[in-house]
C-alpha cells in the first residue's frame, strides 16, 4: 500500500491568469496592455484576475478595483463573462479527459489528474504534462502551466514554479528535500495570517517546521496542526477525487493583532467578503446560505448564519448581507482573532447552472 503511494504520478494543471487571457484572446487590442475583469470602481468593484502585466503593479484577485486603479492608473476593466469561461473549461476538460478518469477540478481554470495508470498506458507522467499544455494551447489559443510529483500538495505547488506557461517536476526522490528548503509562504493551504504567524514561532521554512511535534503544532494552529505535521514529512497523501461535491466555499482570517476598532474589523470582513466572492466565481459557485464566523480573544466563538431564497449572486450582494447579518459588538467588545465568510446551500449541490454576476 505504501510503495502505491509514493509511485503515484499526479499533474496539476493551473491555465494563466484564465479570465484575463480569455479576453485577451477575444479581443486582441487588450494585449500588451494591463487588464483585469471584475467590477467597476463606482460601484465598489472587486478584482476577479488580473493578467501578468497588470500584476507587476500589485493587482490581483480580491482586492477592490478602486485600490486596483491607484496602483495602476492605466489599467483596464473588463467585465467578466462566466458563460465563455465555462465553454474554454469544458474544452480543457474533455483534454484532460482524454489521458484519465481521475480528473478533480479545483475550479474552471485548475485541476488535479491522476495518470499513474492513464488511456495511453504511457509510464512517463512528465511527457504526459507536456502534451497536455501544447494540446491546451492548440484547443483553446491559452497558454497553462502543469506541475507534476508524487503528490497533490507538490503537484499543486509545482504548477507555481514557473508561470506562465511552465513546467516543473518535483521527482519523489528529491520530494524531501524540496520541503525542507520550501519557504513557508510557499507552502499550499498556508495564508499570509498563518504564514506570518509561523514566522513568530520561528518557523520560517520546512525544515524549522519539521521541528516541531505534532503536539506542539496542535496547540499553536488546532486541527491544521496535523496536517502542517503531515505536509512536512511528504506523508499527505489525500487521492485524486473525480467525485468531490463541495459543500461551502469561503474565506476566514486569523489574524496577528487582535481586531478592537470597528475601522479594523471592518476593512477586514470587507477583504475576507471579497475573497469569498472571488473563490465563489473563479469556481462558477453561488450558494443561498451565508455564515459568519467570528472568535473573540478568549477563543469563544460566534456563528451567525441566515438562508436566502434567492441566490447571493453579486458581490454587492454579498457584500450587503454581511454588513446586515454581522452583530452589532457592545462597547469594549472583547478583541477579535479571527473572522470567516462562508456561502453554503450551493447550486452545485441541486444541479442548478444560475449565471454569476460581475457588476457590482
Amino acid at each position: 500500500m505504501e510503495e502505491q503511494v509514493l509511485t503515484r504520478k499526479i499533474i496539476h494543471i493551473d491555465m494563466d491568469a484564465f479570465f484575463a487571457s480569455v479576453e485577451m484572446l477575444d479581443d486582441p487590442s487588450l494585449r500588451n496592455k494591463p487588464i483585469a475583469v471584475g467590477g467597476k470602481q463606482t460601484e465598489r468593484g472587486v478584482i476577479s484576475t488580473a493578467n501578468y502585466l497588470a500584476r507587476k503593479y500589485g493587482v490581483h484577485s480580491a482586492m477592490s478595483t478602486a485600490k486596483a486603479l491607484r496602483l495602476c492608473p492605466n489599467l483596464i476593466i473588463v467585465p467578466g463573462r462566466m458563460s465563455r469561461y465555462k465553454e474554454i473549461s469544458q474544452q480543457v476538460r474533455d483534454i484532460f479527459h482524454e489521458y484519465t478518469d481521475l480528473v478533480e477540478p479545483l475550479s474552471l481554470d485548475e485541476a488535479y489528474l491522476d495518470v499513474t495508470e492513464n488511456k495511453f498506458n504511457n509510464p512517463s507522467a512528465t511527457h504526459l504534462a507536456k502534451e497536455i499544455l501544447l494540446r491546451i494551447t492548440e484547443k483553446t489559443g491559452l497558454t497553462a502551466s502543469a506541475g507534476v510529483s508524487s503528490n497533490k500538495f507538490l503537484a499543486k505547488i509545482a504548477s507555481d514554479v514557473n508561470k506562465p506557461a511552465g513546467f516543473c517536476l518535483i521527482h519523489p526522490q528529491y520530494a524531501d528535500d524540496f520541503i525542507l528548503k520550501l519557504p513557508i509562504k510557499k507552502f499550499f493551504g498556508i495564508g499570509p495570517a498563518t504564514a506570518e504567524k509561523m514566522n513568530k514561532y520561528g518557523i520560517h521554512n520546512g525544515a524549522d517546521l519539521k521541528k516541531h511535534s505534532a503536539e506542539q503544532l496542535g496547540k499553536w494552529f488546532g486541527r491544521m496542526g496535523g496536517r502542517y505535521y503531515d505536509i512536512v514529512r511528504n506523508k499527505y497523501n489525500p487521492p485524486v477525487n473525480p467525485n468531490r461535491i463541495r459543500k461551502s466555499i469561503g474565506a476566514e482570517y486569523t489574524f496577528m493583532r487582535d481586531l478592537r476598532t470597528k475601522k479594523e474589523i471592518d476593512e477586514s470582513l470587507f477583504k475576507i467578503t471579497n475573497e469569498t466572492w472571488t473563490r465563489s466565481q473563479r469556481s462558477n459557485i453561488l450558494g443561498r446560505t451565508l455564515t459568519i464566523k467570528i472568535k473573540f480573544s478568549d477563543f469563544t466563538q460566534k456563528t451567525i448564519s441566515r438562508t436566502f431564497s434567492d441566490y447571493l449572486d453579486s458581490p454587492e450582494l454579498l457584500a450587503t448581507h454581511v454588513t446586515r447579518l454581522f452583530p452589532n459588538l457592545p462597547p469594549g467588545h472583547k478583541s477579535i482573532r479571527l473572522l470567516g465568510v462562508t456561502i453554503s446551500k450551493l447550486n452545485t449541490e441541486t444541479g442548478e447552472s444560475k449565471q454569476t454576476k460581475f457588476q457590482f
